[in-house]
């Protein structure tokens, strides 16, 4: 084989090794989309945390979740708690709000970690650690397990 034939031979093989080895750039649209999607749905459930529609839409059916006293509930649990609880219109509500929220997509599963901050309408606030798992099926992000630890109150 001629010299600049082996040669070319050897430059293409090179490119193709090259090319193969470079990582796929294609995922991260979707791996912003998700992050975003599971954001907002996170944003939206603890803006409405009182009704029983998004507890049905947040929680997949098999859910497990963990309570920061270790109290394992079901979906169907929280459910008729939410839906059983009686709300004065006229009263102060505790608020809900989420910091350094991380989601971490894996295809059709993505991990959420986030410092729930909890505001009483007696002024106290507290915090709590939660991360949570989300499968998506049908096209719907749905929690299937979930896990939340209180911080202890900070010491002066």
């Amino acid at each position: 084989m001629p010299r600049s034939r082996l040669f070319l031979l050897w430059c293409s093989a090179l490119l193709a090794v090259a090319m193969l080895s470079v990582p796929a750039r294609a995922a991260e649209p979707v791996t912003d989309v998700t992050t975003q999607t599971i954001a907002a749905l996170l944003d939206e459930f603890l803006a409405r945390v009182d009704d029983p529609a998004m507890h049905e839409r947040f929680w997949a059916d098999d859910l497990v979740y963990t309570s920061g006293q270790g109290v394992v509930r079901t979906k169907a649990e929280i459910v008729r708690s939410v839906a059983a609880a009686v709300h004065d219109p006229a009263a102060a509500r505790t608020s809900y709000g989420a910091e350094d929220v991380r989601v971490r997509p894996y295809g059709e599963f993505a991990a959420l970690t986030f410092r729930l901050v909890i505001r009483n309408p007696d002024g106290t606030t507290w915090y709590s650690r939660n991360s949570g798992a989300f499968l998506r099926r049908d096209g719907l992000w749905q929690v299937v397990t979930w896990q939340a630890t209180r911080e202890p109150a900070a010491t002066p």
